[in-house]
């Protein structure tokens, strides 16, 4: 059975950080594509960042220089480092895998639970 499992989500006020974590179950990491996407009410689901198999990661323009995605395929996780969190940083946060092979991550093949992150002013 395929597992993401997200955590590191909460609330936090603007200028803080938080660091979100997927650990992934019953797929190999090695091979795909990961990354954060995230989704506010009334928004559109929007990819925050991924990082290919070889680490070349690419992010959103609004989170360029704050957030950091990073990758261990030994223990199969993939976090997101978040600085300078601001209000519109507050959606739900959800990791996503690629398919095997396939050098993007536009229509991932599995999806996390999501972990809600909630930035006030």
């Amino acid at each position: 059975q395929v597992q993401l499992v997200e955590s590191g989500g909460g609330s936090v006020q603007t200028g803080g950080s938080l660091r979100l974590s997927c650990a992934a179950s019953g797929i190999s990491t090695r091979i795909r594509v990961m990354g954060w996407y995230r989704q506010a009410p009334g928004k559109q689901r929007e990819l925050v960042a991924k990082i290919t198999g070889d680490g070349r990661t690419s992010y959103a323009d609004p989170v360029k220089g704050r957030f950091t995605i990073s990758r261990d395929d030994i223990k199969k996780t993939v976090s997101l480092q978040m600085y300078s969190l601001t209000p519109e940083d507050t959606s739900v946060y959800s990791c996503a895998a690629g398919a095997p092979g396939v050098p993007d991550i536009k229509n991932p093949s599995y999806w996390g639970q999501g972990t809600q992150v909630t930035v006030s002013s």
